[in-house]
């Protein structure tokens, strides 16, 4: 798997400062593969897949040569995220943008102060105390190795050299609208927009000023 990832940056990668629009979407899993969008995956066998790459390595592209990245659901997943925002940079044009969501920690915290069993659900487990339903939430079986809040991955992003860090609805927000389309918004989902399940974070590579390019 590494040396797929390896190959394809060597051999059709899109090239460094390319004058296309290059649109990659990290982990779509078999459901949600988008169209016109390069998608990278490590399940070859169970995933659609444009790019076979395990995303804990160094992403599959060159330098100064991405318009956007987009994962749903994939961050929580991996081990080292300021390694991962580190890459996500690196690849990404001035003035590129991130889309990321996952598990969201700050409203798991709201909820569970709040007594709240029903926010959690029962999966991947049934459980019934609060704590039980918590920990199923944040740890899913502990294939979920760190817990999301806004202000830990705003944190992450700026170290990393991301501006404009904004936090959206799923589903319904988007401050992106060129890339981010219904293709893209309809394979997200969420029941509660008051306390959302999933934490939505969206970010600008910054130019060589510390100012946001548009």
């Amino acid at each position: 798997m590494k040396l797929s990832g390896k190959m394809y940056k060597v051999l059709k990668a899109p090239a460094i400062h390319n004058s296309n629009i290059v649109l990659v979407h990290l982990g779509p899993g078999q459901k949600n593969y988008l169209d016109s969008w390069i998608n990278v995956d490590a399940n070859l066998l169970t995933a659609k897949v444009d790019v076979w790459a395990d995303l804990r390595n160094p992403l599959p592209f060159k330098d100064n040569s991405v318009d956007i990245f987009y994962s749903h659901h994939v961050i929580e997943h991996l081990p080292d995220l300021q390694r991962h925002f580190d890459e996500l940079y690196r690849c990404l044009k001035t003035s590129g943008k991130i889309r990321i969501g996952g598990p969201n920690g700050d409203m798991a915290i709201d909820r569970f102060v709040a007594n709240d069993n029903v926010w959690f659900g029962d999966f991947p487990d049934k459980r019934n105390s609060i704590g039980g339903r918590f920990e199923n939430f944040i740890f899913c079986r502990q294939e979920h190795l760190t817990i999301l809040t806004f202000s830990f991955i705003e944190e992450l992003l700026t170290k990393s050299g991301f501006a404009k860090i904004k936090k959206r609805l799923p589903v319904k927000e988007t401050g992106f609208p060129e890339y981010i389309n219904q293709q893209v918004l309809t394979k997200e989902y969420e029941n509660d927009f008051d306390f959302p399940h999933t934490l939505i974070i969206e970010a600008e590579k910054i130019d060589f000023k510390g100012e946001g390019v548009h």
